[in-house]
């Protein structure tokens, strides 16, 4: 009797304490307010268990990269954008080689700046290959066209079951009423038009695809789907609740038409050729010779795909295994995960909502039972990894089986024991400084008692804006200054310098010395945080010059500071030991805009941007390229500019345009011409006066396979 009076209470309050945990996880869930975490934990597993799919060598990719813009412009003077019948050598190539089908991730809605004989020649190259797919765009709202074209294909194939699955109450990005469809001499030659109106998550990222849509009553399948139509275009179609059928090939489709993709890796993964490759060696098969692509047959049988990835023309997407990804690549994981058989599958609600149950059940019954604080400590840490350990194995198995909820219930639960054993038997407290005493200070313990969700350790992919600056020669400056008068020089130059980065919207990160570290684009998202952090440059260097009369008189120097700034993807959040930890960024861009700042010593310069963020400031500011430079601890070389403002630059405007004249001709390696046109400015402009002992050195040295790069020998 005695045992039964002492289990039955434990019992009881087990099984409250567990459906209180479950139903307490499962309302927010049903809610939708942890979608945005849940996404977070998928990009997690996707990342982690990426790797490619059986049909991955199936898919090629033709990309026009930065190198094929350079070497077009380089080799040909060609500007962006390209002629049409460049397109066509293209086609030629891949018809050449034996491309099943050629799909085209480019919008070619207006006729070329070349005239028509210009899309015409293209236009006749796409009718010698005859599977060859173009990308129109679909909407509800902006489209010059609400009936299919007369000249434009029609699709060979219908779903069955379409009709029917058409009549749910959402049919939003599902059927469209304008549309904007490529210029005429094109599309009347294309084997089939395809929607290529992608739509992300909330946060911008790419996870789920719609597969078809329809225009005018007309199928329109996604662009991944149209590479293997234009090859099969009797394909067999039929649309049942949850699942489309192609050709024996089952989708599962949520009641939007939407597929989860399985991606295979970052980009890259499948396999990819640079367009200037590929009609360099279209170029030399015509004339004779050896192409660069050696293997004759290179895309015979394959399914290829031509977009962009040159970060200039914006079709870099964020996907869950990478935070910069060419939009091209998107549709190449959905039809590898079309030909290999493994888009991923929801998981039933009613699945979910029952394993959220029994693991808060588990959960609650086994640490109110085993309630010391090893025991505890153990129990949670296993019931804390069970989501986990579930939600990757499901991953394996091709199911997205939700990861936050099944957390939130153990979470909860654990939280919820713990207050009961608390109330009950005096043990929570006892139990939080036990476990964490050799961890955290006691003001941190009694913080975590209050509020265990603050303490968390690990941070987060993303793209951010990183800026470094130093003051030049304050080191040294500082030796001879006494510490009161040193201390309130550095506390009113970086409050002056900290007020505008906050009010640009950056986030500072921390101040060594004299130095500041600041970043944008987190923890809050910022549209155009590069555009802020360079404009917060900008600010700061102007503050700097109205401030320095005054410290000339404290200090009997002009102090200038220097500026770096990268944008690219960092890791960003809460870092350290388990004692103490801060809100930091890691990572090789923020490597490089701490490089950048100390590259200003190099050409007299006091704010450098990379490429990186130049492309993103849209003309806001002018800029003027300083260098492709070679940093230390970088393998590929990096182009530098200097930003200003508009009224700087006009100002300026002979100089910047003088100095432009010589660089084009250092990179191009005629040192002696350089140097007289870097002379005619050095002594008015620092950089220009850096140049100038460099095509010296230059000059005097053998240099073979000059590349025009600035090879940084210092930190």
């Amino acid at each position: 009797m005695a045992l039964r009076s002492g289990v039955t209470p434990k019992l009881r309050r087990g099984i409250v304490i567990g459906l209180l945990g479950a139903a307490l996880s499962l309302l927010p869930w049903a809610l939708g307010w942890l979608d945005a975490w849940e996404a977070k934990t998928w990009d997690w597993r996707a990342t982690l268990l990426a790797e490619p799919g059986k049909a991955s060598d199936d898919i090629c990719l033709i990309l026009l990269d930065q190198k094929s813009l350079d070497w077009a412009k380089e080799e040909n003077d060609l500007t962006w954008p390209w002629p049409r019948e460049i397109y066509g050598a293209i086609v030629n190539f891949c018809r050449r080689s034996g491309a099943k089908s050629l799909a085209f991730d480019v919008l070619f809605t207006e006729p070329s700046k070349y005239g028509v004989g210009d899309d015409e020649a293209f236009g006749a190259a796409v009718a010698d290959h005859g599977g060859v797919v173009f990308s129109a765009f679909f909407s509800n709202k902006s489209g010059n066209l609400t009936q299919w074209p007369k000249h434009a294909p029609l699709p060979t194939f219908t779903i069955q079951g379409l009709d029917q699955w058409l009549k749910q109450p959402d049919i939003n990005g599902k059927a469209f009423s304008r549309a904007i469809m490529p210029v005429e001499e094109l599309s009347a030659h294309a084997a089939l038009i395809c929607n290529v109106h992608l739509r992300p998550g909330p946060d911008g990222i790419y996870r789920q695809l719609q597969l078809f849509s329809t225009f005018d009553g007309k199928l329109l399948p996604s662009l991944g789907l149209g590479a293997y139509l234009a090859a099969h275009p009797n394909a067999f179609f039929k649309i049942l609740p949850n699942k489309l059928i192609i050709d024996q090939k089952t989708i599962p489709i949520d009641s939007g038409g939407k597929a989860i993709l399985r991606y295979r890796g970052p980009s890259g993964t499948h396999k990819n050729f640079s367009a200037a490759a590929v009609l360099q060696s279209e170029i030399q098969i015509r004339n004779g010779e050896t192409p660069n692509i050696e293997e004759p047959r290179v895309f015979e049988g394959k399914y290829v795909f031509f977009g962009f990835s040159a970060p200039g023309l914006y079709d870099l997407r964020s996907v869950p295994v990478a935070g910069i990804y060419p939009g091209v690549e998107i549709y190449a994981t959905m039809l590898d995960n079309f030909l290999s058989g493994d888009f991923m599958r929801p998981t039933p609600a009613g699945f979910t909502t029952l394993l959220a149950f029994l693991l808060a059940l588990a959960c609650a019954l086994a640490v109110t039972y085993f309630s010391s604080p090893a025991q505890s400590i153990a129990l949670g840490l296993l019931f804390l990894a069970a989501p986990i350990l579930a939600c990757l194995g499901a991953y394996a198995g091709g199911f997205w089986l939700p990861l936050v909820v099944l957390e939130s219930a153990c979470l909860v639960t654990l939280g919820l024991v713990m207050v009961a054993n608390y109330s009950t038997e005096g043990r929570q407290r006892r139990f939080i400084k036990n476990a964490f005493k050799h961890f955290l200070s006691p003001d941190v313990i009694e913080q975590l008692i209050a509020n265990p969700g603050q303490l968390k350790l690990g941070g987060e992919r993303k793209t951010l804006s990183i800026f470094f600056s130093d003051l030049q020669g304050f080191t040294s400056l500082s030796e001879g200054m006494d510490p009161g008068q040193l201390t309130a020089i550095l506390n009113d130059y970086l409050s002056a310098m900290t007020e505008i980065i906050h009010k640009e919207g950056g986030t500072i990160d921390k101040y060594e010395g004299d130095a500041i570290i600041a970043f944008w684009n987190a923890p809050l998202d910022i549209e155009e945080h590069a555009l802020r952090a360079v404009r917060a440059a900008l600010r700061c260097q102007a503050k700097l010059e109205d401030m320095r009369p005054e410290f000339r008189q404290r200090t009997g120097e002009d102090l200038r500071m220097r500026i770096g700034i990268n944008t690219g993807p960092a890791v960003v959040g809460n870092m350290g030991s388990h004692a103490r930890f801060d809100y930091t960024v890691l990572g090789d861009a923020v490597n490089l805009a701490a490089r950048l700042e100390g590259a200003n010593k190099q050409f007299g310069t006091y704010t450098m941007i990379s490429r990186s963020t130049r492309d993103l400031l849209h003309d806001e500011f002018a800029t003027r390229e300083l260098a492709r430079l070679a940093v230390i601890g970088r393998s590929e070389a990096v182009v530098v500019y200097e930003p200003m403002f508009h009224d700087e630059y006009d100002q300026r405007k002979i100089r910047l345009e003088t100095f432009n004249e010589a660089l084009s001709l250092y990179y191009s390696g005629r040192f002696k011409r350089a140097l007289e046109t870097f002379a005619r400015i050095q002594n008015f402009d620092s950089a220009a006066d850096a140049y100038v002992e460099k095509c010296k050195t230059c000059m005097a040295s053998e240099i073979k396979d000059w590349q025009g790069l600035w090879i940084m020998d210092r930190k």
